[in-house]
């Protein structure tokens, strides 16, 4: 390892605005139960097809359909 570094020539990563944010939120089992299975018959993480679905809905402005039982 050297003692000192020249980042004179260094660029910023181009990819800082594609970042993933982790949060915490609660979501019923059934929700996670249901895209678990799916992500299983689709072959890619459960976490991943989850954020997927909600950056489609985010661009096609999709709203939830809320019904109080």
């Amino acid at each position: 390892m050297k003692k000192e570094y020249d980042f004179s020539k260094s660029i910023k990563n181009p990819y800082i605005g594609k970042l993933k944010k982790q949060i915490s939120i609660r979501i019923e089992n059934e929700t996670i139960d249901y895209f678990r299975k799916l992500s299983l018959e689709i072959g890619i993480p459960y976490q991943n097809l989850m954020n997927m679905y909600l950056r489609e809905c985010a661009e096609k402005n999709i709203k939830p359909n809320i019904h109080w039982k």
